[in-house]
């Protein structure tokens, strides 16, 4: 059913892109039209799926102890607390809505800011956006943070990352060491060994 009603959508769009550039001004205003409908559509679609989501979510924590509602990299197994902000936050993220999951996740870390899961997506949102310091910032407060030694890996492989992007490369060295210490089945050695990095990664 989904599948053919986007299908029917992408035509319509595929229609207007063809007949946009040779259209005349009474056309042109039915195109427009046509285009503003299926943005309605398309509203109306992620609309009732976010709701669908918070329901089924829901419903899951009520009737099982729900592990899929919980990260696997999440070797804390944290269950998440009742807020809004984090079925819309996860949503969004999956749909790669990423400024409108970094709004829901920022809100959810203020209300509960040792919630380890909720600040994983809020960090990995900002990296994901490019917005470098606050991804930073927020993996260096998840590393005390989590007990979880994979969380602790990511968190250091990403702020290695980050300090390669901002050419500080001896202290991305240290991150990846760092990461390959805490879980080693993380990282390969030969990505922090100095004998070859950064200029060898396999």
């Amino acid at each position: 059913m989904f599948k053919d009603l986007f299908a029917t959508m992408n035509d319509v769009l595929d229609g207007i892109l063809t007949d946009y550039p040779d259209a005349d001004e009474e056309k042109t205003v039915e195109l427009a039209e046509q285009l503003q409908m299926l943005k309605s559509m398309s509203d109306n679609c992620l609309e009732e799926w976010l709701r669908f989501e918070e329901r089924l979510a829901d419903c899951r924590s009520k009737l099982v102890p729900a592990p899929e509602l919980v990260s696997s990299t999440d070797a804390e197994g944290e269950k998440p607390p009742a807020s809004e902000h984090f079925t819309r936050g996860q949503g969004y993220y999956k749909l790669y809505m990423f400024p409108e999951a970094v709004n829901e996740f920022d809100k959810l870390v203020k209300e509960h800011p040792d919630f380890v899961l909720g600040r994983v997506y809020l960090a990995m949102g900002y990296l994901r956006l490019g917005e470098l310091a606050e991804a930073y910032r927020h993996f260096q407060l998840l590393v005390p943070l989590t007990k979880s030694t994979k969380l602790k890996a990511i968190s250091y492989n990403a702020m290695g990352c980050i300090q390669v992007h901002n050419q500080n490369m001896d202290q991305a060295y240290d991150f990846f060491k760092m990461a390959d210490m805490t879980d080693s089945s993380f990282m390969e050695p030969s990505l922090w060994s100095k004998e070859f990095w950064p200029y060898r990664r396999t």
